[in-house]
């Protein structure tokens, strides 16, 4: 590449990727995914062990689902929510790394 020449994103990919870190921002997603990053979980197991409503967990779990962050099984009744991207997924593992690091100094 010349030195007057840039590389610019699409407009599309922007937006995504901005629909991506507004999602993992909000910190009972950021809970969410990162609880599903540790185990496959009903909404009742997310419920208990975040100590959120079961109606903000849904509503959150709708959310992620359309941004494919989240996917589900159906077992019976009970639907099982793991996470749906590995990428994501490693970017919030390192900002929370990057966090962690940056208080124990």
């Amino acid at each position: 590449m010349k030195k007057d020449e840039h590389s610019f994103l699409s407009p599309q990919i922007v937006e995504e990727a901005s629909r991506i870190l507004k999602a993992i921002s909000d910190p009972t997603r950021m809970k969410i995914l990162y609880l599903l990053f540790q185990e496959e979980c009903s909404v009742g197991h997310m419920v208990e062990v975040l100590g959120v409503s079961q109606s903000a967990i849904s509503h959150q779990l709708t959310h992620l689902r359309h941004l494919r962050l989240v996917k589900y099984r159906r077992e019976g009744n009970t639907y099982f929510y793991t996470y749906d991207d590995e990428h994501v997924v490693g970017i919030l593992h390192q900002v929370i790394q990057h966090v962690e690091c940056a208080h124990n100094e």
